[in-house]
């Protein structure tokens, strides 16, 4: 899509639309609308994507760009934008993990860790701050777990956002959750190559999640 940096909608500014209204003009065809609404979330697909592949996180913001463009007349307002694309940015996640894990074994999402999906080496070498481990720990624990506990945490979604996000019921995530925290702890536990003052600060950061 090719964005007119004039185009205008109602006599205002795409870009001072909220979600809602751009929406709303993108399902009835204006390309223009659909241009701004997915610029305004890239840095959130970017996010999503960058602590869980190693390479190819800005293919699968376009890929899950594009798969948008073409869900976007089944969406019907029962949730927002952002978690109608957040689904959207899972579902093509799980594709690509599928993809690599078929070279081991069928993907376990509630099993499997990015890590033993994309045998990713490890990071700890340049680990320099509590949150950057914290970071690696999350990417050594089930990726359905890691997908809660970001959402939650990192974009502050409520517990019914992510239910909805990840098409499971809102008492499975509030388990996703505890259960995440705890392989989180355990793991940073497990970490003896890392400096204990770095270690212990970052069992605490996951403490105070709870």
């Amino acid at each position: 899509m090719a964005l007119d940096a004039d185009a205008l909608y109602d006599g205002r500014c795409m870009s001072e639309l909220d979600d809602g209204a751009l929406l709303t003009a993108w399902s009835e065809g204006d390309r223009s609308a659909g241009t701004t609404l997915l610029q305004r979330h890239f840095r959130l697909l970017y996010r999503f994507f960058r602590n869980k592949v190693s390479d190819g996180v800005e293919d699968l913001v376009q890929q899950t760009m594009m798969a948008c463009t073409k869900a976007v007349g089944r969406y019907r307002g029962e949730s927002s934008f952002k978690t109608f694309l957040l689904g959207i940015a899972r579902h093509e996640l799980l594709m690509h993990l599928r993809k690599h894990a078929r070279k081991h074994a069928p993907l376990q999402p509630l099993e499997m860790s990015v890590v033993d999906v994309m045998d990713s080496p490890s990071q700890l070498a340049a680990v320099r701050s509590e949150q950057e481990l914290v970071a690696e720990a999350m990417r050594n624990i089930p990726v359905e777990l890691q997908i809660t506990l970001e959402l939650f945490y990192w974009e502050d979604l409520k517990v019914a956002e992510i239910a909805a996000v990840t098409d499971v019921a809102v008492g499975t995530v509030k388990s996703r959750l505890s259960r995440g925290r705890g392989l989180l702890k355990r793991w940073l536990e497990q970490q003896e190559s890392v400096a204990s003052e770095l270690r212990d600060a970052s069992v605490a950061v996951v403490a105070s999640m709870e």
